[in-house]
């Protein structure tokens, strides 16, 4: 029998690829699936982006780069830290990483230590405690309400802060509530942060998909004192549906940054060369491309459309997502959990959710509705169904 490392059997496997897998499997079959599960944009990475890579690799582009990202690359990175979210930062405080969710990991091994706490605040996205567990730290896990719209408050945060407290994880928009902190709110976490010389990484993988004029305030901007201690992660996935393309980013202070490239050098090396010649072409595009408008309208309508279908099922409630495109949907009147409820549905129904117990809320489940509307209409009738018939059984 092999000997696995300790660390390994401490972490989860993922349940929204797992639930992912089993429906693509049904659907392989011929089994009509509504899916639900998805969290990647439905729409085709731009056109100019694509002609971008490909010019790239026409020009020969692909051999062995820098380590830290192309340099044209983490140029504009950096203009856009300053331009968008008014961070003061330079080329050296940014590092390009394979997708968001590396940049992350990589945060993690260079600045936590066996026995460090990392804050985060319930619900989150399901790989941040798994990411902690990975490098020795002990995730602390803060719960928060639908009543507060899914946010840590200054006061949770503080109760939660210890001499062994090192990071906390701001998640605004929010993977999977689409919870958005307002400027005060976001205002007064950061003076707790300060008080306590904590470090904050602020993951801002959704900032681009907001809704009714919701603006997004990036922490570091704040003022001098909290842009020390912030670290910001994001990558192109999400705002230019370039899920595939795996290009992320960590922008923080230059120190940390080169700890993380020492880090990158011995696992992945660079990122995919060409790919991040249209990451570039992201960037330096006009702003607000039309069509990552298009794809904003579409969202912002089918956000509408799915919160009508869900809160005409009684047994059924969640809050207006500001953020990003997800609804967490409160199931405990059913009387079933979370894996419960989703193993059924899929089963029954051939619908495809998320289970709440994989966000550290096992009385809910996230529905995405980065799919067409006319899946969206489907598919929340088919959960009105399973729905009924689960009262039905019970009474």
């Amino acid at each position: 029998m092999i000997q696995l490392a300790n660390r390994v059997t401490q972490v989860t496997p993922s349940l929204t690829l797992a639930i992912t897998a089993k429906a693509k499997e049904m659907k392989a079959q011929g089994v009509d699936i509504c899916s639900f599960s998805s969290g990647e944009p439905d729409f085709d990475t731009p056109q100019y982006i694509k002609d971008a890579a490909v010019s790239a690799l026409d020009q020969g582009k692909t051999k062995y780069g820098a380590v830290a990202g192309e340099p044209g690359l983490r140029e504009a990175i950096a203009r856009k830290l300053n331009n968008d979210s008014q961070l003061n930062y330079s080329p050296n405080n940014v590092i390009v990483t394979n997708g968001g969710k590396h940049s992350l990991f990589n945060l993690m091994l260079a600045l936590i230590e066996p026995g460090d706490e990392v804050i985060i605040p319930a619900p989150y996205w399901l790989s941040y405690p798994e990411m902690v567990k990975l490098a020795q730290g002990n995730p602390i896990i803060v719960d928060t309400t639908a009543e507060t719209d899914y946010k840590i408050t200054p006061e949770q945060l503080r109760q939660a802060i210890t001499s062994k407290t090192k990071l906390f994880v701001l998640n605004s928009p929010s993977n999977p509530t689409g919870t958005v902190y307002n400027p005060a709110e976001i205002k007064a976490l950061a003076e707790v942060i300060v008080e306590h010389n904590l470090w904050v990484v602020s993951d801002e993988i959704y900032e681009k998909i907001l809704y009714d004029g919701v603006v997004h305030i990036s922490i570091g901007s704040l003022g001098e004192e909290i842009l020390k201690r912030t670290i910001i992660s994001n990558g192109f996935a999400k705002s230019y549906s370039m899920t595939g393309w795996r290009i992320g980013y960590l922008a923080g202070p230059e120190p940390l940054i080169k700890a993380v490239s020492t880090i990158q050098s011995h696992s992945t090396s660079n990122v995919c060369t060409f790919a991040q010649y249209g990451a570039i072409a992201a960037l330096e595009s006009p702003k607000s491309p039309p069509c990552l408008q298009t794809m904003r309208d579409a969202f912002s309508q089918r956000r509408q459309v799915i919160l009508e279908k869900i809160r005409a099922i009684p047994q059924l409630s969640c809050p207006t997502p500001m953020g990003s495109f997800y609804v967490f949907v409160d199931i405990s009147k059913t009387g079933l959990n979370s894996l419960e409820f989703c193993d059924q549905l899929l089963e029954k129904q051939q619908v495809a959710a998320i289970p709440g117990k994989a966000f550290g809320a096992d009385h809910c489940i996230r529905l995405s509705y980065a799919t067409d509307l006319a899946s969206i209409e489907k598919g929340m009738d088919r959960i009105e169904r399973f729905v009924q018939e689960t009262k039905v059984n019970q009474l």
